[in-house]
C-alpha cells in the first residue's frame, strides 16, 4: 500500500504545481504562439506529458517550471516548423470564417513579435515578460547563456527596426 500512497502523494504534488504555475503558463504560451486557443493547446498537451511522467521529471533537476517551458518552446518550435508551410486547396469554402476579435491583432509590437522565430521569441518573452534572467533563460531552454544573448541581440534588432518609428514617436 505504501505505492499507493506515493502515487497519490505525487498526483497531488503535481496538481499543486499546475495550480500554482498554470497562469503564468498561459501567458507565456500565448507570447509564443500569438493567441490564446493556440497557447491553452500548447500548454495542455506539454502538461499531459509531463503529468504522466511528474516523478521522472522531479528528478531531472530542482526546477520543474523549467523544464515544462523548454518543453513548450520545444514543442513550440515543432509545430511551427510541421505546420509553417502553406495548406492550399482545390476549392474555396462555402461561406467565409467568421473572424475573431483579438485585442493585441494591430498593435505593433505584437506584429513585430509574432514575425520573430520562435526561438528568438521565447528569449524575449522569458527575459521582459517573465523577468528570467539569462541563465535561467538558458536552462529553461536549454541552450547555453551564449546562445540566448544572440538571439536576445537579434530579436532586439528586428523589434528596433521595425518599431524605430514608433519608438521616436513618428507615427
Amino acid at each position: 500500500m505504501a505505492g499507493l500512497g506515493g502515487e497519490r502523494a505525487a498526483v497531488e504534488d503535481f496538481a499543486e504545481f499546475v495550480r500554482v504555475s498554470l497562469p503564468g503558463l498561459l501567458r507565456y504560451g500565448h507570447a509564443l504562439t500569438g493567441n490564446p486557443h493556440d497557447a491553452a493547446d500548447l500548454v495542455q498537451g506539454v502538461l499531459e506529458k509531463v503529468g504522466s511522467r511528474w516523478q521522472a521529471v522531479l528528478g531531472k533537476g530542482p526546477d520543474p517550471l523549467a523544464y515544462v517551458r523548454r518543453s513548450m518552446a520545444n514543442g513550440h518550435v515543432s509545430r511551427w516548423r510541421r505546420f509553417r508551410r502553406e495548406n492550399l486547396v482545390a476549392e474555396f469554402p462555402d461561406s467565409a470564417a467568421s473572424p475573431q476579435f483579438d485585442r493585441l491583432e494591430h498593435e505593433p509590437l505584437w506584429q513585430a513579435m509574432r514575425e520573430l522565430p520562435p526561438r528568438q521569441r521565447a528569449v524575449v518573452v522569458l527575459r521582459f515578460y517573465e523577468g528570467l534572467s539569462e541563465a535561467e533563460i538558458a536552462a529553461s531552454l536549454g541552450v547555453t547563456k551564449g546562445t540566448v544573448k544572440s538571439q536576445n541581440s537579434k530579436a532586439m534588432a528586428t523589434l528596433r527596426a521595425k518599431l524605430g518609428g514608433f519608438a521616436d514617436g513618428r507615427e
